[in-house]
C-alpha cells in the first residue's frame, strides 16, 4: 500500500497530459507511427495514461502490469503476425514500458526495449514529451523494418496509429 503514490495518481490532471501530449503531438506520432508500418510487419500502438486508478497505484500495482494488461485489453497481442507492440507511457509515474508480442519478443530483447524507453524518459525529464516519443517510435520501426521487414504486399491496418489518451 503506498499512499504517495495513490495521492500522485489521484492528482494527476488530463489537462496536464494534454499539455505533455497536445493534440499536434499525437498527430505527429500517429504519421510516424503509419509511415513506420509500411516498412515492416508490426503493429505499433501507443498508449498514454495520466495516471492509473487509484485503487490500482494503492495496491502496488507496476508500470509493468499495467502495460501487459492494456496490452491484452487493446487486443495488441492479435495481430495476424503475432507483431504488436505497445509503447505505455504513465505520466503520473514517469515511467515507460514496451510490451511485445510472442513474435517479436523471440527476437527483439528486453535490453533493446529498455534503451528504447530511456530514450523517452530522458527526453521527457527535460520536457521533451514530442521529440523523445518521436525518436522512441522511430527505434521501434526501425527495430521491426530489421526483424520484420514488408513483404512488399500491401496489408491491413490491424491497430489504430493515433496514440490512444487514458
Amino acid at each position: 500500500m503506498d499512499f504517495k503514490r495513490a495521492l500522485r495518481h489521484w492528482r494527476s490532471t488530463r489537462s496536464a497530459a494534454a499539455r505533455a501530449f497536445p493534440e499536434a503531438t499525437l498527430t505527429a506520432i500517429a504519421a510516424a507511427i503509419a509511415a513506420g508500418e509500411r516498412t515492416h510487419r508490426g503493429e505499433v500502438r501507443l498508449v498514454v495514461e495520466k495516471a492509473l486508478p487509484v485503487s490500482a497505484a494503492w495496491s502496488g500495482v507496476s508500470n509493468r502490469q499495467r502495460a501487459i494488461a492494456l496490452f491484452a485489453d487493446y487486443g495488441i497481442w492479435d495481430t495476424e503476425d503475432n507483431c504488436g507492440v505497445l509503447i505505455y507511457v504513465n505520466l503520473a509515474d514517469r515511467k515507460v514500458d514496451i510490451v511485445a508480442d510472442r513474435g517479436i519478443d523471440r527476437k527483439i530483447g528486453a535490453a533493446t526495449w529498455q534503451a528504447v524507453c530511456n530514450t523517452m524518459t530522458q527526453g521527457f525529464a527535460h520536457g521533451d514529451y514530442h521529440g523523445a516519443t518521436l525518436a522512441a517510435v522511430e527505434q521501434v520501426n526501425e527495430l521491426l523494418r530489421l526483424h520484420f521487414p514488408s513483404n512488399g504486399g500491401a496489408r491491413p491496418n490491424e491497430l489504430p496509429d493515433h496514440p490512444l489518451m487514458l
